[in-house]
């Protein structure tokens, strides 16, 4: 939540206030929009872009409005325009995987649980990259940035019967690129 006071050195652009505010949610929009594109080149190019727009239209945003959910539908938006003014096909994993560019937890102790680890997450992002964009989009929002159902209807802009529904199908398919990248 950001304070009255906060709010008010946002609005007036100080620089200062934008850098700690950046600085605390950089890595949240970046994960997300990795996530969603399955590349860091486009994720940090993306995450910027997030960032710079949500400076330009930050007058919109009401004191007292949850912040994060405002900064993810401007990381939604951000990401389809995107697509929409770019019209390219996405990568898959396999074509275009780099770094993460943060460190991931992991309760690997030695190398051969860090790969282990490593290769789950690159089947986890391959499967991710399989789903419907509305579906991975809910997925990744409800279980890896951990949002209640009410704020992913309200980023996606639909009631929160088709997010809570988008969420159920979504696991549902990932299960089942899943299982198929098993076998």
């Amino acid at each position: 939540m950001i304070s009255a006071e906060q709010h008010a050195l946002l609005l007036t652009g100080d620089e200062q206030a934008w850098f700690e505010l950046i600085s605390e949610y950089e890595g949240r929009i970046y994960g997300y929009l990795y996530r969603l594109e399955g590349n860091s080149e486009n994720a940090l190019d993306l995450t910027q872009e997030v960032f710079y727009r949500a400076w330009r239209s930050f007058g919109a945003f009401q004191a007292g409005q949850r912040f994060l959910p405002w900064l993810y539908t401007v990381a939604r938006n951000t990401q389809i325009e995107s697509h929409r003014r770019k019209q390219h096909a996405r990568f898959s994993l396999d074509q275009a995987h780099e770094e993460i560019g943060y460190e991931v937890p992991s309760e690997a102790h030695s190398p051969v649980r860090a790969a282990e680890s490593a290769d789950a997450r690159d089947r986890v992002q391959r499967a991710l990259m399989g789903l419907p964009d509305d579906y991975r989009e809910a997925v990744v929002l409800r279980f890896m940035e951990d949002l209640p159902y009410e704020e992913i209807a309200q980023i996606q802009g639909v009631a929160l019967g088709t997010a809570k529904s988008r969420v159920y199908r979504a696991k549902e398919q990932l299960a089942e690129l899943l299982r198929e990248q098993v076998h």
